[in-house]
This record gives C-alpha cells, sequence and structure tokens, in this order.
C-alpha cells in the first residue's frame, strides 16, 4: 500500500511546481508581462534622464553667463535691444498660379 502512495503523492506534487510555473506567481506569462513593464519604464527613465540632463546643462549656462539669458530674452519673450528693428517673417502656403 505504501508503494503505491509515493509514486501517487510524487506526481501530484510535481503537478502542483507544473501547475506554478505556468499559472501561478512566478509563472512564464506573468514574468513575460514584468519584463515588458520594465522595458517600458527604461524608455520613460531615458527620456526623464534626457530631460533633466538638458535643465542641467541650461542651469549651467544661466549661472556661467549671460549669453543665455539674452537668448531666452529674445526667443521667448521677443525682447530686442535699444535702437534695435525687430523683423518677423510668416510663412504663409503658396497661392495658386492665376489668382
Amino acid at each position: 500500500m505504501v508503494r503505491r502512495i509515493v509514486p501517487v503523492v510524487l506526481i501530484a506534487l510535481l503537478g502542483v511546481v507544473h501547475a506554478q510555473m505556468w499559472f501561478g506567481r512566478g509563472s512564464l506569462p506573468d514574468v513575460a508581462a514584468m519584463q515588458r513593464k520594465l522595458d517600458q519604464q527604461l524608455a520613460v527613465n531615458a527620456k526623464a534622464r534626457a530631460a533633466n540632463d538638458q535643465l542641467a546643462s541650461e542651469v549651467d549656462d544661466l549661472k556661467s553667463g549671460l549669453g543665455i539669458v539674452e537668448e531666452k530674452a529674445r526667443m521667448e519673450l521677443g525682447m530686442v535691444r535699444p535702437n534695435e528693428i525687430f523683423v518677423q517673417v510668416n510663412r504663409s502656403p503658396a497661392t495658386p498660379k492665376g489668382q
């Protein structure tokens, strides 16, 4: 009788371990989903790191000189120096011939 129970118990344990591998926590599909999430998060982190590097560069430029301040004032605020003429060119779509 004991000789028949041992193989049945071992097969049942093997079935439980196998089911855990396919359907439980840490299963192959679960690991694949976590890997996709990790890849997406790494991409988001890379973009954030690039933005942080850009901002750190701008802060260093602002600390080191006034050239970047003047450039930002001209580009973002439209400021000009005294006795300077500001010209803005708007590009409109080409008009058809005959009009």
